[in-house]
């Protein structure tokens, strides 16, 4: 499972971060998903889905 944000889309607006922050951190100005996250845990994957779902400019892939 992969997890992919359209830096060019991103906003920096750290909704993603704040709804699941083991999945995504900010990086300067622009989201990007935490080394290592595990998305077979399915509490990570749920979060990061939810995420997917907010991103209120569509930046966020969840794969797999």
């Amino acid at each position: 499972m992969k997890i992919a944000i359209n830096q060019n889309l991103c906003i920096g607006c750290a909704l993603c971060t704040s709804l699941a922050e083991e999945v995504f951190e900010m990086k300067g100005d622009k989201a990007q998903p935490v080394k290592g996250t595990d998305l077979t845990n399915k509490k990570n994957y749920k979060k990061a889905k939810e995420a997917e779902q907010s991103c209120p400019v569509g930046a966020i892939k969840v794969f797999g």
